[in-house]
């Protein structure tokens, strides 16, 4: 754990702060406590007279939990510190905060211990981007309780702060006299609560200085959640780690949406992104299906509540299309941004329908084609209807608002689609996995029509149209100069042809032709391409390439699994095993857990893969790369009620056991 930077969590509440506990920042900086995507505090320390305490070491006793151990300042440098503070802390709806002071003198002392606390109620897109506030920020004393809040017209959030020992209100926060007998005690509970709309309390257990006694607000608790996956037994320690990691760092991104309040689903990632997506969302779920089938049902569910109904540029909305982001906060309530939600998201409309698929494979309830019938035949529709705006027969995005996003697939940063030389590609662009995807998922609704459906003329049209397009893709996508496929076509019919690691998604997808396969497996694992720890956004030899470019060089967890998964799919084994047992090797030199994105480094170069500025951790669909690694190394199918298991020979020993 960095010690200058914890952050602990439960769903869309977290809260990040320094090594010593304070939360000191400036408006545009991400501590803070943050909940349902506005920061209901933005300072916060504890101090002695004014005096900052002196960090001794942070613990981080479970992910929503965590204490910070200091010291008053002793008075000269050859003098013992004679007072020590521990702070346990721990989130829930809102969070708690547990400070014991203990003496360590020979004599009584008397302190003054201060509270500091602050709310800019940022909107977690001010604090990314920057901005000013428009509304009224107050505080008051209500009771016992310090009230911190901001008012812009209808939109009012409150922050409650409540200590259950005597406490003097100030212009800062809370002063707190505290007396200490010799070699004596002394500990304070303190509730933080944020009300938004509505009151918000802590509803986790807790008791005076005990963190151990906290528990997060989950229906599930976290041993439970844990129980509920296979246990994996392997001759490789590190990897039993990597395993229980990615599977409690899922656990803490869980939150409930307020479309299926009792059903949890897993938010993109801390700390920018603890909200509802779809793409991401989708893409985890489909990472842990063999082995937490719930989160696919509940975020296929909860996308299907909030798809598109009509066509409105501002929001990138179109009547079928599943949702790119869902925000609550005050930039969204004004309109000022789209997020309420936005649908700028070529690919996770198309995602929805394979995860439908695969879920009701792995899990055998077909009822779930049933009840979400309307929402693929809807998600159907926008893809013959609306997803592709050049009539070239290839989906495609565009643009249509300024807010909006200029790409639109999973590599949506600004420069992602460009030509080998470094030329920017022009809108509408229909990007390679985009084809894969709409092949796959017209594959798979044609099945779920003829065999749940029982629309016989529906799957034969669906098949015809997949087949026809496997046949026109393959054509036009192909570059035989180079033997991969191109990153896009662009608006003005371009082939752009750089090399990267969307060819990977092909694979997965099912839409390369056999003959061409061996050459995009070759690609995707030749040095241009693969570092030694995983395959590259884009290739080494690309004009643009950046080994700590976003998505121009860099190394994304989540891309290599589905890269892993397709060269399984094409038979290419050790290709496959080379790579999973390589990006499980990065996460053990990483301490356990995968982040959203890592540098493009050679291995050769470095010796241990090197971190990237500002990447997510945890983020889920990162958290989910191990368990789709395994499913890919040990082969797992889903065979009526049974799942066929395979021991790979990359991995001595490895096997899944169901408790």
């Amino acid at each position: 754990m960095d010690p200058d930077f914890v952050t602990i969590l439960d769903g869309s509440t977290f809260v990040t702060s320094g090594g010593d506990g304070d939360i000191a920042c400036s408006f545009e900086e991400p501590q803070g406590f943050f909940y349902r995507d506005t920061r209901f505090l933005s300072a916060w320390q504890v101090s002695v007279r004014g005096t900052r305490l002196q960090p001794l070491s942070t613990a981080q006793d479970d992910y929503f939990a965590a204490s910070f151990f200091l010291c008053r300042h002793p008075e000269a440098v050859n003098t013992d510190a004679d007072v020590s503070f521990i702070r346990h802390r721990f989130v829930s709806d809102g969070f708690h905060e547990d400070v014991v002071v203990l003496n360590h003198s020979p004599r009584p002392i008397e302190i003054v211990v201060d509270i500091a606390a602050d709310a800019d109620f940022a909107d977690v897109f001010e604090v990314h981007d920057g901005g000013k506030k428009q509304g009224e920020h107050y505080r008051r004393r209500d009771g016992d309780v310090l009230v911190l809040g901001y008012r812009r017209d209808r939109f009012v959030r409150e922050t409650y702060i409540w200590v259950n020992v005597p406490a003097e209100h100030t212009e800062s926060g809370l002063s707190m006299p505290v007396v200490l007998e010799p070699h004596g005690r002394w500990e304070a509970c303190i509730e933080v609560r944020p009300r938004n709309g509505t009151h918000h309390t802590v509803s986790a257990r807790h008791g005076h200085a005990s963190a151990g006694c906290a528990e997060p607000r989950m229906e599930q608790d976290l041993e439970s959640w844990i129980g509920s996956a296979p246990r994996l037994e392997t001759s490789w320690r590190e990897l039993e780690d990597v395993y229980r990691t990615s599977i409690v760092d899922l656990a803490s991104l869980r939150f409930y949406p307020e479309m299926l309040p009792e059903h949890s689903l897993p938010a993109a990632g801390a700390p920018w992104y603890m909200a509802l997506f779809g793409r991401d969302s989708v893409i985890t779920s489909l990472q842990c299906l063999p082995f937490l089938p719930e989160l696919a049902r509940t975020t296929l569910h909860a996308l299907a509540d909030r798809q598109g109904t009509t066509i409105d540029a501002f929001r990138d909305e179109e009547p079928g299309k599943i949702l790119h982001e869902y925000r609550v906060g005050e930039l969204t309530v004004f309109g000022e941004r789209p997020q309420s939600p936005y649908f700028g998201s070529a690919d996770a409309t198309l995602l929805w329908l394979v995860l439908l698929d695969e879920t009701i494979r792995w899990t055998g309830d077909q009822r779930l084609a049933s009840d979400l019938e309307h929402t693929a035949r809807a998600a159907l529709h926008w893809i013959d209807r609306y997803a592709d705006h050049d009539g070239d027969g290839f989906v495609d995005y565009r643009r249509r608002a300024p807010t909006g996003f200029t790409n639109q697939g999973w590599k949506d940063s600004e420069d992602a689609i460009c030509f080998a030389d470094g030329s920017p590609s022009v809108l509408p662009r229909a990007t390679c996995e985009l084809q894969g995807y709409t092949y796959d998922a017209k594959r798979r609704m044609a099945r779920i029509a003829r065999e749940v459906w029982h629309d016989d003329g529906l799957a034969e049209r669906l098949d015809d149209d997949a087949a026809a397009l496997k046949v026109r893709f393959n054509e036009k996508y192909w570059l035989p100069d180079r033997e991969i496929f191109a990153l896009a076509i662009d608006g003005k019919g371009r082939r752009v042809d750089a090399m990267a690691s969307n060819m990977g998604h092909l694979l997965w997808s099912g839409i390369v032709d056999e003959e061409l396969a061996p050459a995009v497996a070759e690609r995707l694992m030749a040095p241009a391409m693969f570092t030694g720890w995983g395959v590259r956004t884009l290739a080494e030899t690309e004009a643009s390439y950046n080994p700590l470019g976003y998505h121009l060089g860099t190394v994304w967890p989540h891309d290599n699994s589905i890269i892993v998964a397709g060269l399984r799919r094409y038979g290419f084994d050790e290709e496959a095993s080379r790579l999973a047992v390589s990006m499980l090797e990065a996460a053990v030199a990483l301490g356990g857990r995968l982040p959203e994105v890592f540098a493009g480094y050679p291995r050769s170069l470095t010796e241990v893969p090197v971190r990237y500025p500002s990447a997510c951790s945890p983020q889920a669909w990162a958290s989910g790369t191990p368990l789709s690694l395994l499913h890919c190394l040990l082969d797992l199918q889903p065979d009526g009620s049974q799942s066929r298991r395979g021991v790979p020979g990359s991995i001595e020993h490895l096997a899944l056991v169901e408790r």
